[in-house]
């Protein structure tokens, strides 16, 4: 097993994008009235790309 692939490595990633997609929703969700069901796919679906993006910005700028 490498270190990419550790068990600690992988819950700390999906940790990092859980905690950026629960923060990015939340700001979608004090930013609409209000909330429907497709709204809530599209809004999760753009959280969800949002978290992969500042992950990735984030490992850029640390080198890791």
């Amino acid at each position: 097993m490498t270190r990419r692939t550790a068990p600690r490595t992988v819950f700390l990633a999906l940790g990092e994008l859980l905690a950026w997609w629960g923060a990015l929703i939340l700001l979608w969700l004090v930013l609409i009235t209000p909330v429907y069901l497709l709204e809530w796919v599209v809004g999760g679906s753009s959280a969800a790309v949002g978290a992969l993006l500042a992950r990735a910005g984030r490992r850029a700028v640390t080198w890791r």
